[in-house]
């Protein structure tokens, strides 16, 4: 147990020197609480001058703690939104996740025939260039101001789509991964993982008189663990059912948005959502080892380079189906650039594959989400000479 508490007091002392720094500069703090995950992390380099670098284990105690930071993102990123607001833009919402899907999964598949993959390789790789990290676009949306402005709402349309896309790829991948041919037993573990989802949602739409009374609590103290548990339950049992825990925390925060409860949430919670979040970019630096990038740094570079461009050309493609200036169509495209948990969980999954996926994919993975969560939150913090540039070329399209 001391172990355990001397290793999330050095996390926490990494995190806030790296924080600091990354302010003094005028950086996202999300890139820097990574680095600070390698530097003190498991993996190399493990030492510097002869100095022990090796701190902070990958342990479930701070895997958890990663987790709850995915889910209060989320929470808060449902605040700003209603159910009622996303039935309104559902097509809205099936036409850019459509166009994202088509173009950034494509994109992956493009990449895979071209370096000369195998279908499984290739249909992995896909996977974990396409969906976007809601965690990171998220926290960047709350850093830059960015929640309330017009292009948050394509932003969030497509991050739902892609949550709810990658449930059905995941059973499938993994059932392809096992050998599983029983496709009757995936399709109904999808079936009751969504049948939870719509009881999700339409408890949030029309939940909100239930959430005004229940939660009517004098007590800041219990308001802040009744809450707290409700979504960390929740998102929990999501999980459980093979479900995005980022989409069910999503619509809880949707169905808390219409209470009287807003404004105390954000006051007593924000603070624990920060500090959790913060674990859960630490946690993404402790998973990965630098030194084993070079073996797929063509790959990578070109993944890279590609993806950063079709995340561009999709997400400014669902700013106009919204309607939105090409100003905003453009940021919608910056917003969605970052990728991170989800291309994780694929590494993951890769691991127990047979042949070249286990030994291609999760370096690819992990040094892929490195790349593209500072890439994505550079490209966001510094969104205003990227659109002087673009918007002119955009305008044109227009």
């Amino acid at each position: 147990m001391s172990e355990a508490l001397v290793e999330v007091g050095i996390g926490l002392a990494a995190l806030a020197l790296v924080g600091y720094l990354a302010v003094r500069v005028s950086l996202s703090v999300i890139p820097a609480y990574i680095v600070a995950g390698i530097v003190v992390g498991p993996n190399e380099p493990t030492s510097l001058f002869g100095v022990s670098l090796t701190l902070v284990p990958e342990t479930e105690f701070i895997d958890v703690l990663a987790e709850l930071g995915v889910v209060l993102l989320l929470f808060f990123l449902g605040l700003e939104f209603s159910v009622d607001q996303l039935l309104a833009d559902r097509r809205r919402i099936l036409s850019a996740g459509t166009v994202d899907l088509v173009v950034n999964f494509g994109a992956g598949i493009a990449i895979g025939l071209l370096f000369g993959l195998g279908a499984t390789e290739t249909l992995f790789v896909a996977g974990v260039v396409y969906i976007s990290s809601s965690a990171i676009v998220t926290k960047s949306l709350i850093e830059q101001g960015w929640i309330a402005n017009a292009e948050s709402e394509p932003i969030l349309g497509t991050l739902v789509y892609e949550d709810l896309f990658i449930a059905v790829y995941l059973a499938l991948l993994a059932a392809l991964v096992s050998g599983s041919e029983d496709l009757a037993a995936v399709a109904g573990d999808v079936g009751v993982a969504f049948a939870f989802l719509g009881v999700l949602a339409l408890g949030a739409w029309g939940g909100t008189a239930v959430l005004d009374r229940v939660f009517a609590v004098d007590s800041d103290e219990l308001f802040l663990l009744s809450v707290l548990a409700t979504t960390t339950l929740v998102a929990g049992a999501a999980l459980t059912l093979g479900l995005s825990e980022a989409v069910a925390a999503f619509f809880v925060g949707a169905g808390f948005s219409q209470t009287d409860h807003v404004d105390r949430i954000e006051h007593l919670i924000a603070p624990v959502r920060d500090l959790f979040a913060a674990f859960f970019f630490f946690g993404i630096g402790l998973t990965i080892d630098v030194t084993v990038l070079s073996s797929v740094a063509v790959l990578l570079g070109a993944a890279v380079v590609v993806t950063t461009v079709t995340k561009l050309v999709s997400g400014t493609v669902s700013g106009r189906v919204y309607d939105l200036s090409p100003l905003r169509s453009v940021r919608t495209g910056l917003g969605l650039v970052p990728r991170g948990e989800f291309s994780l969980v694929i590494a993951a999954l890769a691991l127990g594959a047979p042949g070249p996926v286990a030994t291609l994919i999760p370096p690819f993975a992990v040094g892929y989400v490195l790349a593209m969560s500072v890439v994505g939150t550079v490209l966001i913090q510094h969104a205003d000479r990227v659109t002087d540039a673009l918007v002119p070329l955009v305008s044109r399209a227009y």
